[in-house]
């Protein structure tokens, strides 16, 4: 019998009721509140790496609505008995999620976070007819469940719930925000036919984290999910006894993502053992802490993709979940000199820069070390070694940490996003110099202009010739030819055909990488042999033909003309 994987399931209960593979974490309940017991907790890591599953897992466990019995079964919460005996189902729950709260304008936005705090209360209506519950709590919370509460009242919302829920059931309240700072993540996003609104959003998110971690005397602990640490003073000061764990922090960092016994295991009982290689390859990698980790979503996205189709190939998941954006905001900014870091990382190298896991999303373009810490806290970069751990000290507002691209999807995110900038970036008067070069049949120039080009880019997969030949398909593109690449033609397949009809001429270029800078010149004539032999202008009287071989070595072109 094979196992099922659920796809995009972030509910505890429905994975465990409709008996799918379950990867137990369910030890986190026990460490968190037997042996720390911090009265808020944050956890920060980059998205789909399970947090809403989390604490969905945690609100199935605490929540006194409930009878979890069955969902926990056989999992390793339960071997703690007298814990269970006396935490399981023993606690009023309110569990909120601010995930959605997004939108153009920050008129929009706020609509839809009333309606998420709306969509809250009406899971707790039984408050609104409580017998324990003050009456002007009661009149508060039906503007906050019909959405016609004012700004203060959503400021003080999960105030005033955990007070008529502590007043309902005469216990204290467990409260579960999950991803706090998406709402001030798109306000500070910039947004084609929309705007930034970050001022407004963070205004409104502080007074609802302020009132409802500050001196909340119904609250029994709290526990806080998001992509970023916001920096206390903006949005949490004054929270006493707040611990924060980011993927910089040793503690709790095998509870996000997958392990290799964990993988092991999801792939032992799915019979995909043979697959390990290639999910080590794309979706391992990264470094939490003191502990190597799998992307979850990509495991359980490509698990499932493999039991319906053997020859599956993977897939850029995690990119295709969201955008990229963040990438291309910092890459955009021409005062940071980062391209031959970006070409150090895509070539698997590795950087040391100094990093923070508190920053603020207005500050998040300010400087460049904030573009190494957004990167690695949001999962594009990782540490390069999980014994570095030992060099940061969270205590400490920023350390100096090796950075690496931890895997080959989150490389490809980077060829695809950072390549394409500076692609896009070629200046269109040297673009215009090169072509008058190659159609002049100017060698000196066209060597000339080629190799400055390859300066402004980034190279990628140490010079291959894989690379030399993508270079030129790019830089071709979009100059109102007709490309062709590899395309058959007389016994071969030649590197770029590049075709002006309109002036009735044709470029046919074979390229080749050089071992040296002393080697280019033969390897130019090797290229200019081929076209010959291969008779790849065969057939094409009607044009005016030039033919060009093409050596590169590093970021030198030279080019001769047949």
């Amino acid at each position: 019998m094979g196992i099922r994987i659920a796809v995009g399931y972030e509910s505890f209960d429905s994975i465990r009721q409709n008996d799918c593979y379950y990867v137990d974490k369910t030890e986190l309940i026990y460490e968190l509140v037997h042996e720390t017991y911090n009265a808020v907790t944050m956890f920060t890591r980059p998205r789909r790496f399970g947090k809403t599953l989390m604490m969905s897992m945690m609100a199935s466990f605490f929540d006194i609505r409930r009878n979890s019995r069955d969902v926990f079964s056989g999992l390793n919460i339960t071997k703690h008995e007298k814990f269970c005996s006396k935490w399981m189902n023993q606690y009023p729950v309110l569990f909120i999620t601010l995930k959605d709260a997004e939108a153009l304008t920050f008129k929009t936005a706020y609509a839809k976070l009333k309606t998420i705090i709306a969509d809250v209360c009406k899971k707790h209506d039984y408050l609104e007819k409580s017998r324990n519950v003050n009456p002007a709590d009661a009149e508060k919370f039906r503007r906050l469940m019909y959405e016609t509460a004012e700004e203060q009242e959503i400021q003080n919302s999960l105030l005033i719930l955990c007070r008529m829920m502590a007043a309902h059931y005469g216990k204290k309240v467990i409260l579960l925000i999950d991803e706090y700072d998406v709402p001030l993540a798109k306000a500070n996003e910039d947004k084609e036919g929309g705007e930034r609104y970050y001022p407004q959003m963070l205004d409104v998110i502080r007074g609802i984290m302020s009132t409802a971690l500050k001196s909340n005397d119904y609250l029994k602990f709290a526990v806080v999910t998001g992509c970023l640490r916001i920096a206390k003073e903006s949005i949490f000061t004054g929270v006493n006894n707040f611990a924060a764990y980011s993927v910089l922090d040793e503690d709790y960092s095998q509870y996000f993502g997958f392990t290799q016994k964990e993988l092991d295991g999801l792939l032992e009982a799915a019979h995909l053992k043979e697959k390990t290689d290639v999910f080590k390859e794309w979706y391992d990698g990264y470094i939490f802490g003191d502990m190597a980790v799998y992307c979850p979503w990509d495991v359980v996205n490509y698990a499932a993709a493999l039991l319906k189709r053997k020859n599956a190939k993977p897939k850029l998941y995690w990119k295709n979940s969201s955008g990229n954006g963040i990438i291309t905001d910092f890459v955009e900014r021409k005062e940071f000199r980062v391209r031959h870091k970006f070409e150090t990382l895509l070539n698997g190298g590795t950087i040391t820069e100094t990093v923070s896991d508190e920053l603020t999303y207005d500050s998040l373009n300010e400087s460049e070390d904030h573009l190494w810490s957004v990167l690695l806290m949001t999962g594009y970069l990782t540490k390069a070694e999980a014994d570095l751990d030992s060099d940061f000290d969270s205590n400490d507002e920023e350390d100096t940490t090796s950075l690496k691209i931890p895997n080959r999807e989150i490389s490809k995110i980077f060829q695809d996003t950072v390549m394409r900038h500076f692609s896009d970036q070629l200046d269109d008067a040297h673009q215009k110099a090169m072509m008058e070069a190659l159609w002049s049949g100017d060698e000196a120039a066209a060597s000339k202009e080629i190799s400055d080009f390859l300066w402004q880019t980034i190279s990628y997969n140490d010079y291959h010739e894989d690379y030399y030949h993508a270079f030129l398909a790019g830089i071709f593109v979009g100059r109102g030819y007709e490309v062709e690449s590899n395309k058959e033609r007389g016994l071969g397949r030649p590197d770029i055909k590049l075709i002006d009809s309109p002036n009735r001429r044709i470029l046919i270029i074979e390229a080749k990488k050089s071992d040296s800078a002393d080697q280019m010149r033969q390897d130019c004539d090797i290229a200019l042999k081929q076209i010959l032999d291969q008779e790849y202008a065969k057939g094409l009287d009607d044009y005016q033909v030039f033919c060009y071989g093409i050596a590169f070595y590093r970021k030198s072109a030279l080019v001769k003309k047949l």
